[in-house]
């Protein structure tokens, strides 16, 4: 679940470490994808194959400190929030990004607004 994943990076930032491992689902790829392409983690690789596959996500750090200042989940297992493409909004003031799942795949918000698709939003980071 792409909250625990969420949740190791920000809580291994703030302990210095090195690098995480974390169980592998598809999600959980594409938003480390994501987070990779827009310069709040160095890096990521999959390891093992079959049941056992993992994701080993280097972290990145800036002047000592983490890349990643906040985070806020905005759907939850117990609440799922859908928004139209139309509803997106900037985030900070366009120095962080909402990540959205649509029917194109996971996409941040600018993405979304691009190709004119809504869906559920995961999270918001700055």
């Amino acid at each position: 679940m792409y909250i625990n994943l969420l949740t190791k990076i920000k809580n291994a930032q703030m302990g210095k470490k090195e690098n995480i491992k974390a169980v592998f689902s598809k999600i959980d790829e594409a938003i480390v994808k994501i987070l990779s392409a827009n310069n709040y983690i160095d890096g990521f690789e999959k390891k093992g194959r079959g049941v056992k596959r993992i994701l080993d996500v280097k972290l990145k750090y800036i002047d000592g400190k983490g890349a990643i200042n906040g985070m806020k989940f905005i759907s939850k297992p117990s609440r799922r929030i859908y928004v139209g493409y139309e509803k997106i909004k900037p985030v900070k003031r366009g120095y962080g990004m909402s990540v959205v799942s649509t029917p194109k795949g996971v996409l941040t918000n600018k993405e979304a607004k691009k190709e004119k698709v809504g869906g559920e939003m995961l999270f918001e980071i700055w």
